[in-house]
């Protein structure tokens, strides 16, 4: 049945047809005779899945399973008599008797037909309703025990009579506004005696869901049932207007479109006869433009049939504009077109030294990119990729070698992009269709060799639109990007003079294809020297031009910086104390717009002062009095950072627990750690009986932190050491590294983060494995003379160095009753 009709009289042609001998619309006096008839007390249920049938109501059905098929061939040999139920669930294959509703109609077999496709069709005729009670048996098809339905007494006062008449008019209504109905229901309608059988007639046939019609069949009150149907006759007359209603409102807007064109028509006339129009002109203005760009054969080529196609195209027809738009976006890109690199070395080593403090390797890298630029004339543009923490400076570098190199300068931010279409743009039949970002930045740079910065590559996403990482590859390949085909453009554009630089907080999520096509240059966090001078040069001088203030309104000493530094931040970058010198110029700030008087040079009262209590901690390290606590160092998206391992003992059996929100890593190290102990105990003066005798736990504060990583193993093994010994960690010492089950240290990442976080915290020794000792020699001496570094190799030496001879101050009692030892 068509949702867009109010009826499906399908089902009742039977009824209307002119052979009333076999099918006769029913008096009131057959229906009396039919609801006297005897109930059976076993009927043979056949289960409908689309259809309800009611009392006295004629209907063909399509019979297709195998149950329903043996049902009806012995039904139609005896006495054609069958109950018929509808399921629950129409999406249900094979319903057992539990999926089936409760009541149904008897119906008796009129005629049984065999279709030329090889269904069978049973025309059936409903009796009177009844009751399932008990299921007798299931196959070959299902047999229950049935009662009888009550159905409730109503009055037929006059107010019951004027609903039915209602009923029959509406009926009638919607026949008469839809088309694809026969003419012969209203009049099969019109002839209808019987008040419960013109309500049982509608039910059927009318547009409702086979759970409605089920409540109807179910409802024992005639008079509810009619109220039922006058809803929902209601809504579907009305339904049925408003759709008339729009569609003669969309006629009419079809002759105001054929007026205004007629209109537009003359119009052009007119405007050619007064010598030439806006189109043509536009036209025109599109193939001058056209003959001062410097493409290549092919795209002008391109360009041409594009432009034959626009001048074939009515220019009244929607795909008119869209096609002027793709024209102009073609002659808007820089073909071509290219801005004069300043090969100045000396000049642009001055903006970049006065635009970053450090960084020198960033620097040098894109010195040597210059040099070679200028010895050459062309090159094909590395892609950099630039990895650190927030905050230190990789997108303001962009513009930086923007400004040294005279370039024009673009910014993509990258981080949540997951459809493909923003790289590669939407195909230009789509509607709303539009070129990628990369084609629309360049378009706005204004030259196809600007400085373009990928922001946040460690950030893009994918999912069911495509995968942006992949559709990058093409972009950032030297080897491809010359011929970036973006599915907007439709043809080539070269991107192998583009610089591209990416910034990222890490590697470990970035697509390995793609990774591989960059050249990565690491910036590290910074020292708080080097924070001290970048704040002395950049970051207040910044603050106080944003809050309207002069370099004689405030001043900062080094001692305060570093204040605001160590007490207030706690971060690689700068971002956080540019937000706190930030407030310091406010409250400066707020002191002179108010004509108070005020110190130019703040000290540490005013510090506290304005920026209130300090946050951190200067001193992180937590003493060496109980066993088993090591302090390690950590690497993080965010930069460096300490962490305590706790390992302590209980008398039990030797069972290991892990709690601090570890990850399988970790974990791992931990158990490694316990197991060289183990095996190793007398190398470390160890009575091997202990680890049969005492549970351990290793725990790692802050757990609602995740933490992962491999290098842990050498502060894991160090803890559970002193906690079997009892002996003292050397005060101040930090260390990191991972460990094998044999007792080999393993070289480690992120060692200038976690270097800083070792001064952040002040440790004085610092113990690594002797591979990471070339890390150290990258970081300028100046930032490291405080620190002592012990380079092992065994896990022997970590502990001859971590800890010392000495017991702690209240050492537990590690010692075995003699009943426990065998």
């Amino acid at each position: 049945m068509s949702k867009q009709d109010p009826f499906d009289f399908s089902n009742a042609l039977p009824i209307i047809s002119e052979d009333t001998e076999f099918f006769p619309l029913m008096s009131q006096q057959d229906e009396e005779d039919m609801n006297n008839e005897e109930t059976p007390e076993i009927l043979s249920i056949l289960p409908l899945r689309n259809t309800v049938l009611f009392p006295g109501v004629v209907i063909p059905i399509t019979v297709g399973r195998d149950k329903s098929i043996k049902l009806i061939k012995e039904a139609y040999k005896g006495d054609k008599v069958i109950g018929v139920v509808s399921q629950k669930d129409v999406s249900i294959e094979d319903p057992t008797f539990d999926q089936l509703n409760t009541v149904g109609t008897i119906a008796q077999i009129i005629k049984m037909l065999q279709m030329p496709d090889g269904n069978t069709t049973v025309i059936i005729q409903g009796k009177q309703r009844f009751q399932l009670v008990q299921e007798v048996q299931s196959e070959p098809f299902f047999k229950a025990i049935v009662a009888k339905f009550t159905e409730t007494k109503h009055r037929e006062d006059k107010e019951f009579k004027t609903l039915v008449a209602s009923i029959r008019e509406m009926s009638t209504q919607i026949i008469q506004l839809s088309p694809n109905i026969p003419s012969e229901a209203a009049i099969a309608l019109k002839n209808i005696e019987s008040t419960s059988f013109l309500i049982n007639f509608i039910s059927s046939n009318m547009n409702a869901d086979v759970e409605e019609k089920q409540k109807m069949l179910e409802m024992n009150n005639l008079r509810k049932r009619a109220e039922m149907i006058m809803d929902l006759l209601t809504t579907e007359l009305q339904m049925l207007e408003l759709k008339n209603q729009i569609q003669s409102k969309v006629r009419t807007d079809l002759d105001k479109q054929q007026r205004d064109y007629f209109l537009n028509q003359q119009l052009k006339t007119i405007q050619e006869e007064l010598g030439g129009n806006s189109i043509d002109l536009e036209f025109e203005a599109l193939k001058t433009r056209a003959k001062k760009k410097k493409w290549a054969k092919e795209t002008a080529e391109h360009f041409d049939k594009e432009l034959e196609k626009l001048g074939r195209m009515n220019p009244q027809a929607p795909d008119y504009s869209i096609q002027m738009n793709y024209l102009e976006l073609l002659l808007d890109l820089p073909w071509n077109n290219f801005t004069k690199d300043n090969f100045d070395l000396k000049r642009a080593q001055r903006t970049l030294d006065k635009d970053h403090f450090g960084l020198e390797k960033v620097k040098q890298r894109i010195i040597e990119y210059l040099a070679v630029l200028k010895l050459k004339k062309d090159m094909k543009a590395p892609i950099l990729c630039l990895v650190g923490p927030p905050g230190v400076g990789k997108t303001s570098l962009g513009r930086s070698i923007a400004k040294a190199l005279n370039r024009r300068y673009v910014r993509m931010a990258l981080g949540g992009v997951r459809d493909e279409a923003e790289i590669r743009g939407h195909r230009k039949t789509y509607i709303g269709a539009m070129p990628g970002r990369i084609i629309q930045s360049i378009k706005k740079a204004g030259a196809a060799n600007p400085v373009f910065v990928l922001d946040e590559i460690d950030k893009v996403g994918s999912d069911f639109r495509g995968d942006p990482s992949s559709a990058l590859l093409e972009v950032l390949d030297p080897e491809q990007n010359h011929e970036f085909n973006d599915h907007y453009v439709e043809t080539n554009f070269d991107l192998s003079n583009v610089l591209f630089i990416a910034t990222a907080n890490t590697l470990s999520t970035i697509q390995p294809a793609l990774l591989d096509r960059m050249e990565i240059i690491e910036v590290n966090g910074y020292t708080i020297e080097e924070k001290i001078e970048i704040a002395k040069k950049y970051l207040l001088p910044k603050q106080r031009e944003a809050h309207g203030l002069a370099s004689k309104d405030i001043t900062l000493k080094n001692s305060v910086i570093e204040k605001v530094i160590e007490d207030y931040t706690r971060e690689s970058g700068v971002r956080g104390l540019e937000k706190k010198i930030g407030s310091l110029v406010r409250g400066t700030a707020t002191k002179i717009a108010m004509e108070e008087t005020h110190d130019i040079s703040l000290n540490d009262a005013d510090v506290e002062r304005i920026l209130g209590a300090p946050i951190f901690d200067k001193d992180l390290y937590e003493g060496n009095e109980v066993a088993g606590v090591v302090t390690g160092l950590a690497w993080t998206q965010v930069g460096g950072d300490i962490l305590f391992i706790e390992a302590s003992l209980s008398p039990g059996k030797g069972k290991l627990t892990l709690t601090g929100n570890l990850g399988e890593v970790m974990k791992e190290s931990a158990v490694i750690a316990l197991a060289y102990l183990r095996a190793h105990s007398a190398k470390f003066n160890i009575d091997h009986r202990l680890f049969d005798h005492f549970d351990v736990h290793i725990h790692v504060p802050a757990g609602a932190t995740p933490k992962d990583g491999p290098s842990a193993g050498i502060t894991m093994l160090t803890a559970l050491t002193s906690a079997f010994t009892q002996r003292k960690v050397k005060s101040n010492l930090a260390m990191t590294g991972e460990i094998t089950l044999r007792g080999k240290v393993l070289p480690v990442g992120g060692i200038k983060e976690k270097i800083l976080a070792a001064k952040r915290a002040n440790i004085k020794e610092v113990i690594l494995c002797k591979s990471n000792r070339k890390d150290i020699l990258e970081i300028k001496e100046d930032y490291i003379k405080d620190l002592k570094f012990h380079y092992v190799s065994e896990m022997k030496e970590v502990i001859d160095v971590a800890l010392t001879k000495d017991k702690v101050k209240d050492p537990i009692d590690l010692s075995i009753k003699s009943d426990k030892v065998d």
